[in-house]
């Protein structure tokens, strides 16, 4: 599937460093946003500023979100994934990390920005955390494959503003289809969410005639 890929930019790491850094500032302001009480006057004024701003940036335009430097794996790095771009403002503060025996882990907090019930990460968000982890443990088998079903249990509320844990790990490889299993847990250790995903890697694309 490589050959998809090839018109995109491969940002260097001095600018993938300042593109993060701008991404981050965004998402702060997300955040900001999202809690403020400033008069109206006030949040009417900070549009105009930020309308601004947009259009500076809309300025010099990439058809398609860049990817990173190459890494060891030798896989593009996505790094506008809506999950754990470092490009991307919408994507929560989650930094995963593969062991070398499979198991995907990551600790992070989410802010107000994803809430869903009050004081509780929205199910969606947490559903797409879960595939993430768990698409990154297939990867982790040397078959990476896209999302073909996904199954979410809730055991109880995941909490906003605390340390949470999410782990996943491939369970098995059959031919093009593999399977992993994954859960989010609390600061007590308590399961919040547990999800079951099976990926289909693509298949090679035929040979030139």
């Amino acid at each position: 599937m490589r050959e998809v890929f090839v018109d995109r930019d491969v940002l260097s790491g001095d600018d993938e460093a300042e593109l993060a850094a701008l991404a981050a500032r965004v998402r702060e302001l997300a955040e900001a946003m999202t809690l403020t009480k400033v008069e109206p006057a006030e949040a009417a004024s900070v549009a105009a500023e930020i309308a601004a701003l947009t259009e500076r940036l809309k300025a010099a335009r990439r058809a398609h979100p860049p990817f990173g430097t190459v890494g060891e794996s030798g896989l593009d790095r996505q790094i506008a994934n809506p999950v754990t771009g470092r490009l991307n403002p919408l994507a929560p503060p989650v930094d995963i990390e593969v062991s070398e025996d499979g198991i995907v882990r990551a600790e992070f907090t989410l802010p107000a920005v994803y809430e869903g019930p009050p004081t509780f990460v929205h199910g969606g968000v947490s559903a797409m955390i879960m595939d993430q982890a768990l698409g990154m443990a297939a990867a982790a088998t040397g078959t990476p494959g896209m999302t073909a079903t996904l199954e979410t249990r809730y055991r109880r509320p995941t909490p906003l503003g605390v340390p949470l844990t999410v782990e996943a790990k491939a369970s098995r490889v059959e031919g093009r289809k593999i399977y992993a299993d994954g859960t989010i847990s609390g600061p007590d250790g308590r399961v919040t969410v547990e999800a079951s995903a099976m990926f289909i890697a693509p298949q090679s694309a035929p040979a030139a005639s």
